[in-house]
């Protein structure tokens, strides 16, 4: 089955990373291979894209996507970027590319339990391999760490009286599907009032949650800049503040990177009717001195 996941940007990173022929790109958040194929056909024979991805699952989607294209797939969180490219004998590279965003074909397949949209078990996991699942937090942590979590990472201002709520519930039952969560969230807000889920911010916090998407990028973004090259690229798409912040303030702050946007680049009109979940990606890049 084809992947039905379109690449966030694609004309934008291929300016900002500017890959030349015969350049080393590592593509850390491959996917479905969307930005990981363009990238290469850019490069040529005599360059190599390197992809990691978490989820075996895009890897198996990338491989059909850069099938004869100079690119190598790793199954790998790209916070481990220096292990890879020690392990397949690269030094420096030439550009970096990561997109924080996770595929339509992730948030499409309900047994994934990403989408509150489509009922399924509280998994949301990008590494099927790892323990820690939603529904294991929903149904394991204290009241206190669950409101702090919907707090942080989702900025719920109901987060107290929904993890109050859980543990309520769980008491009688487990809370094991998407659907039963979303249900309990949706419950407490009432009728909807505009056309956001009162659900989308527990289901953010958690997916977050679950794979320590902020702990992975703080550890990339020290570790990134050491495998570039001097005037090599480093651009990243982010998808809500808690990202973008971080990004913003490590280009700024880290005396191995001259930032080269002022501001986040994001998406144009077209790709905004063509691809609606792209609304919330932000660009930044940055050059290795």
């Amino acid at each position: 089955m084809p992947p039905i996941h379109r690449p966030v940007m694609l004309d934008e990173v291929l300016a900002w990373l500017d890959p030349k022929p015969g350049s080393v790109v590592v593509d850390a958040t491959a996917g479905a291979g969307g930005h990981a194929s363009a990238i290469a056909q850019r490069v040529g024979p005599g360059g190599r894209v390197v992809g990691l991805d978490r989820d075996p699952g895009m890897l198996d989607l990338a491989r059909g996507r850069t099938e004869g294209l100079p690119v190598t797939l790793e199954h790998s969180s790209y916070d481990r970027i220096g292990e890879v490219l020690d392990a397949l004998g690269l030094g420096l590279v030439d550009g970096i590319l990561a997109d924080l965003g996770f595929a339509s074909d992730q948030m499409d397949t309900a047994s994934r339990g990403f989408s509150f949209q489509r009922e399924g078990p509280l998994d949301m996991r990008f590494d099927p391999g790892q323990p820690t699942t939603a529904a294991s937090i929903v149904n394991r942590w204290p009241a206190d760490r669950l409101a702090d979590a919907f707090r942080d990472l989702g900025d719920e201002p109901r987060a107290k009286a929904i993890a109050d709520r859980i543990v309520a519930q769980r008491a009688e039952a487990p809370i094991e599907t998407t659907g039963q969560l979303a249900d309990l969230v949706r419950g407490l807000y009432g009728p909807r009032r505009d056309r956001t889920d009162p659900a989308t911010r527990v289901f953010q916090a958690l997916r977050i949650a679950v794979n320590d998407e902020l702990g992975i990028l703080d550890r990339f973004l020290g570790l990134a800049p050491d495998r570039l090259r001097p005037g090599g690229r480093f651009v990243v798409i982010s998808f809500h503040s808690l990202e973008d912040e971080r990004i913003k303030a490590a280009f700024r702050s880290d005396d191995r990177l001259r930032p080269l946007t002022k501001r986040p680049v994001v998406c144009g009109d077209r790709e905004l009717r063509q691809n609606p979940r792209s609304r919330s990606a932000k660009l930044r890049a940055a050059e290795r001195v």
